[in-house]
């Protein structure tokens, strides 16, 4: 969904920073590249979101090649699988401290180099959970589905905190999107079939749907929206299968 989002934004004509984790420079930076190449700008930065320091040196590097961002699409995430049963307690601190803690912070460095109060030019930032967390997730998800849920509560907070500093926030729900997370459903027909059934579209969404509904959330068409919660999830998002 990052990748599909920083495409379309720079088809938008976004200067596009990329980051992710240095295991997956050379991915970024082909991203980058393909970018460029294509007409606009773009460039890789790498960061472990769960790491403050990461984060923070991030958002200075992007600042000082294009400038105090206007639009910010936090997209990092993991997914950890299991029942409670058996949690793996290390396993799941580090997937609060990605899908949580981590946007927190983004969210921190946006809102600081955007605010109008403190000089900056305003913007809007969205932030990715997911429909999981309006049921629970999926049998064997409940500790990711409360990463989203806390997400979604986190948003509608910060939304009010910054919303006369010039900054919107909201926050997009996907349901079940075919994409590197949800690659396992490939090799378990059964179960993908079982998943697009529960889903009323009758099929899993995209990552390029997922990126029209984020510029959509950056573009003045959306002046009035923050807080906000978006569900694209092909009409519902119920219990079908295991993870």
């Amino acid at each position: 969904m990052g990748a599909a989002t920083a495409r379309l934004a720079a088809r938008n004509g976004y200067a596009v920073s990329i980051v992710s984790l240095e295991a997956e420079r050379d991915a970024g930076e082909e991203l980058a590249d393909e970018i460029t190449t294509a007409g606009g700008a773009a460039a890789f930065f790498a960061a472990d979101v769960a790491q403050e320091s990461d984060v923070v040196a991030a958002y200075r590097a992007s600042t000082e090649r294009f400038g105090a961002p206007t639009g910010a699409v936090h997209a990092a995430g993991v997914f950890v699988g299991g029942t409670i049963l058996d949690m793996d307690v290390e396993a799941n601190a580090h997937m609060v401290a990605v899908n949580v803690t981590g946007l927190m912070i983004c969210c921190r460095e946006a809102g600081r180099l955007m605010s109008t109060a403190r000089g900056g030019p305003g913007g809007s930032i969205v932030n990715i959970a997911s429909m999981a967390a309006t049921i629970g997730g999926r049998p064997g998800a409940c500790v990711y589905a409360a990463t989203k849920g806390a997400v979604d509560v986190f948003t509608m907070g910060f939304a009010k905190e910054v919303a006369q500093q010039g900054i919107r926030a909201n926050t997009i729900r996907p349901g079940a999107i075919a994409s590197r997370m949800t690659a396992a459903l490939d090799a378990n027909p059964a179960l993908k079939k079982s998943v697009e059934a529960s889903i009323p579209m009758g099929r899993l969404g995209t990552c390029d749907e997922i990126a029209e509904i984020a510029l959509w959330l950056m573009s003045p068409s959306a002046s009035l929206v923050t807080g906000a919660f978006i569900d694209a999830s092909g009409g519902g998002f119920l219990v079908a299968g295991s993870v």
